[in-house]
């Protein structure tokens, strides 16, 4: 059975930094690529950013880029995703997901796991 847990998220200051982290207990980490949404209330839940499987390339949603950094390490079967210059329209709760294929890589529906999510909330 596939789990991912997710920690880290907290509730933070404009500008301030964040590092989620995402435990997986897959059994064949490394032959996954893997993923970070966010969903804020009410709202569809939107790409964050991807890692392949070897860490070597990586995507970011343009309103992140710059200012998030996703990375794996898959010798612990962990992916991270450091958040600085965090603004209020970064609070939503975060979830990391394993690529399962067949769709654009920015699209939930190519995620076949999902965590359970953690808050991060930014304040003004």
């Amino acid at each position: 059975q596939v789990q991912l847990v997710e920690s880290g998220g907290d509730l933070v200051q404009t500008g301030g930094s964040l590092r989620l982290s995402c435990a997986a207990s897959l059994r064949s980490f490394t032959n996954y690529n893997m993923a970070w949404f966010r969903q804020a209330p009410g709202k569809e839940r939107n790409f964050v950013a991807y890692v392949s499987w070897s860490g070597t390339t990586t995507y970011y949603a343009d309103s992140v880029k710059g200012r998030f950094t996703i990375s794996r390490d898959n010798a612990k079967k962990m992916v991270y995703l450091q958040m600085n210059s965090l603004k209020p329209e970064d609070t939503a709760a975060y979830y990391c997901a394993v690529d399962a294929g067949g769709f654009r890589y920015d699209s939930p529906l190519r995620y076949r796991y999902w965590g359970q999510g953690t808050q991060v909330t930014v304040s003004s």
